[in-house]
C-alpha cells in the first residue's frame, strides 16, 4: 500500500503545532465539504483524505507513530478503523459548525458506517496500538534504520571494525561497533539486530542496517573480486618489450615483463592479487591494462628517426 503524506495533504510542515494543524484542517474541510461540492467525487476524495490526515496528526500518539514509521510503514501497519478510532466525528463537526449528526452521516456514507460509531467504546477486529480489543495493546516492532558507511578500497580489503553514531528515536546519539568483513563491496548491507528504533507496547526493537559504499580509487577499478590497473608505456617499449613496476592493493610492488609487440589495451593477469572473496575462498585477480602513449609533439631528430623506421615498413 502506498503511503499518504498527511503533512502534505493538510499543507503543513512536520513541525506544525496542534493549532496550526487544526486551522489547516478547518480551512480545507470548509472548502471540500460534501454539502458544498454535491456530486463532486474528487472533492469527496479530498475531504476523506484531509479528514484521515487530521485524525492522525491531531492525536499525539498517532502522530508520534506516523513520524516514527513513515507514511508507507504507518499505512502498512494500521487499518483505517485503527486510524479513526477515538476520532469523534460528531464533536469535530459541531466544533467546526457543520452539525454533529450531519457530520456523522457524511462519514457514515464515506467510511462504510465508521462515522456512526465512537471508537472509544468499540473494539477492533484487527488489533491496534491505539487501544486494541480487550484494552491490551499489541506489541509492534520498532522501525529499522539504514546507515550508509563509506569505506576506501583499502579499508574493504582487510577485516576492520568501525564505530558509527546514529539516532534511534531519542535525543542522544547511539554508538555501535561494526565488524566489516574483508572483501565487502558497494551495496552490501550488514544487519545489527535490535539496534533500530525502539518497539511499541513491549515489541522488539527494529534493526540497524549498515549499507556499504566504496569510494572510487585513484589507481584501481573494481570488477567483482578482480581489480583493473591501467598503466601507460611508450610506443618503443610496446614494440621492443620492457619491464615495469606495478603496485598491488596490499601495498606490494611487483615487476611485470611486457613482451615485444604488445598491443594497446592488452591485459596481464596477476593471479591472486585482487580483493578477498566475501565467502573466504581466496582472492580475485589483478589485471594490468596496458595503454600505449603516442607523443603529441616530436623534435626534428625524433621525426627523422621515425621516418626512417616508417620506410622499413613498420
Amino acid at each position: 500500500m502506498a503511503g499518504k503524506d498527511y503533512y502534505n495533504i493538510l499543507g503543513v510542515s512536520k513541525t506544525a503545532s496542534a493549532d496550526e494543524i487544526k486551522k489547516a484542517y478547518r480551512k480545507l474541510a470548509m472548502k471540500y465539504h460534501p454539502d458544498r461540492n454535491k456530486g463532486d467525487k474528487s472533492a469527496e476524495t479530498k475531504f476523506k483524505d484531509i479528514s484521515e490526515a487530521y485524525a492522525v496528526l491531531s492525536n499525539g500518539e498517532k502522530r508520534k507513530q506516523y513520524d516514527m514509521f513513515g507514511s508507507e510503514g504507518f499505512q502498512n501497519r494500521f487499518t483505517q478503523e485503527d486510524i479513526f478510532r477515538d476520532f469523534d466525528f460528531g464533536n469535530i463537526f459541531r466544533e467546526f459548525g457543520f452539525g454533529g449528526a450531519r457530520g456523522q452521516g457524511i462519514f457514515g456514507q464515506m467510511f462504510n458506517g465508521m462515522g456512526q460509531r465512537n471508537f472509544r467504546t468499540g473494539g477492533s477486529p484487527y488489533g491496534s496500538p491505539f487501544g486494541a480489543q480487550g484494552g491490551r495493546p499489541q506489541p509492534i516492532k520498532g522501525k529499522d534504520i539504514v546507515y550508509e558507511l563509506t569505506l576506501t578500497l583499502e579499508e574493504a580489503f582487510d577485516k576492520s571494525e568501525k564505530v558509527v553514531s546514529y539516532h534511534a528515536g531519542n535525543s542522544k546519539q547511539d554508538k555501535v561497533s561494526v565488524k566489516i568483513p574483508a572483501g565487502i563491496s558497494t551495496g552490501k548491507k550488514l544487519r545489527l539486530q535490535g539496534k533500530g528504533h525502539p518497539g511499541l507496547n513491549g515489541g522488539p526493537n527494529g534493526d540497524l542496517y549498515i549499507q556499504i559504499r566504496l569510494l572510487e580509487h585513484p589507481l584501481f577499478k573494481r570488477e567483482g573480486d578482480d581489480l583493473l590497473l591501467p598503466r601507460e608505456i611508450k610506443f618503443s617499449e610496446a614494440a621492443l618489450g620492457t619491464e615495469i613496476e606495478v603496485p598491488t592493493i596490499d601495498k606490494k610492488t611487483l615487476k611485470l615483463k611486457i613482451p615485444p609487440g604488445t598491443q594497446g589495451n592488452a591485459k596481464f593477469r596477476l593471479n591472486g592479487y585482487g580483493m578477498p572473496s566475501l565467502n573466504g575462498r581466496g582472492r580475485g585477480d589483478a589485471y594490468v591494462v596496458v595503454n600505449i602513449s603516442v607523443p603529441k609533439k616530436l623534435d626534428k631528430k625524433q621525426k627523422a628517426l621515425l621516418k626512417e623506421i616508417a620506410e622499413t615498413g613498420i
